[in-house]
């Protein structure tokens, strides 16, 4: 039997990262990449440069795959079925996937199932968002502000709009594509969940993660969430397995959690990929998230995800007015021989994710202080 070829869509850093978790499996990857130059177009060796919203570009790239699988959710549903159509497997499949393409979609069957979301709807227009407002408005006032997301498309703060009042509900209806609108929950921070499910139905769940914004971007996670209470952190570990077999997920599923003051939680996102929030899993566990979805897609036994150290620390480096990060190498890896820098070939551009680092330890505030050390000398915020 020859080693089974997986179809990755989608050229970003996680498919470089989830071809790099395959290679010590000798399995074999097919890229259908927008251009040459993208993160895993550098590194994998059958690439096919093609627009992944073509249907006929995705029948000749999935000819010789075993399974497809994707780094973003944004291949059509339709697109999808015609492959299932055809016999190939793809996973997750469409009927999955669709709930972390579309916020409505995904909104709708997480209240019919009886997961805890933050108040929401679809609404028509600004005057439909100040209705929404109103319905949840306490001691007089018009329920501002609200949150509006455009059901399809965004990610890391795009597409997502903080409305304080009707007149600043104009710009998510420019585009002409539905628009949801959520209460603002008042949460203490968020968390992230990640599970991976197989095609026969074995799951596992990695530790609860803290996942810490800023300007809409994620910039730190610390797994496990520190002071997360046990039985708050285990109700979030069943949540997400019950999401991923509810809803039919193969591969990795990453759920976003608010933690709220009264110690509940609520689902923010759902991501069906490898996700930013399971990074730290490349070196902090004993099989990343990326290995365990390519074994879930491929239907093998999945990997243990027990941490290897105490703590550990992922954070992001983002692209600053430093351009040649090679340069702080030096540094980085003399201060912290422990260290795990992970660059994803990218052209470094201001606020742009360029890369990430690992950490870990026994004392939390060690570890933090290494992560954000290394991660603001790469950037060139940080220069000593």
């Amino acid at each position: 039997m020859t080693f089974p070829v997986v179809g990755m869509v989608g050229g970003g850093q996680l498919a470089r990262m989830t071809h790099e978790a395959g290679i010590p499996l000798g399995l074999k990857f097919k890229l259908l990449s927008d251009t040459p130059q993208d993160s895993a177009a550098q590194v994998v060796g059958d690439v096919v440069i093609g627009d992944y919203r073509d249907l006929d570009t995705l029948r000749d790239f999935a000819r010789g795959c075993d399974v497809i699988t994707f780094d973003h959710e944004h291949v059509p549903t339709e697109h999808l079925r015609a492959l299932e159509a055809d016999g190939i497997p793809v996973r997750p499949g469409p009927d999955a996937l669709v709930h972390a393409q579309d916020k409505g979609v995904m909104r709708e069957k997480l209240t019919a199932i009886g997961v805890p979301c933050p108040r929401h709807r679809i609404v028509r227009d600004p005057a439909d968002v100040a209705a929404f407002a109103a319905e949840g408005a306490t001691d007089g006032g018009d329920g501002f502000p609200v949150i509006l997301k455009t059901v399809r498309g965004g990610y890391d703060g795009k597409g997502v709009w903080f409305v304080r009042s009707v007149e600043d509900a104009e710009d998510p209806f420019r585009a002409g594509v539905p628009v949801l609108a959520e209460e603002k929950v008042d949460f203490v921070r968020e968390l992230a969940a990640n599970v991976v499910r197989s095609p026969h139905g074995q799951a596992v769940a990695y530790p609860v993660v803290e996942s810490q914004q800023v300007d809409g971007v994620c910039d730190t996670v610390i797994a496990p969430a520190p002071g997360l209470d046990e039985a708050l952190a285990g109700e979030a570990q069943e949540l997400a397995l019950r999401v991923a077999k509810e809803l039919g997920v193969v591969g990795h599923l990453a759920v976003e959690l608010f933690e709220t003051p009264d110690g509940r939680i609520l689902v923010n996102e759902l991501a069906m990929r490898p996700h930013n929030s399971g990074h730290w899993t490349q070196d902090g566990a004993i099989t990343s998230q990326f290995a365990n979805h390519v074994r879930a897609v491929l239907d093998l036994p999945l990997g243990d995800p027990r941490p290897r150290a105490k703590w550990t620390v992922m954070a992001n480096v983002l692209g600053g007015d430093y351009p040649d990060m090679y340069a702080a190498y030096l540094h980085c890896m003399a201060r912290d021989p422990q260290l795990k820098i992970h660059m994803y070939g990218k052209d470094v551009k201001p606020g742009r994710k360029v890369g990430h680092v690992n950490t870990y330890g026994d004392d939390l505030d060690e570890v933090l202080d290494r992560a954000r050390h290394a991660a603001g000398y790469l950037r060139g915020t940080i220069t000593e």
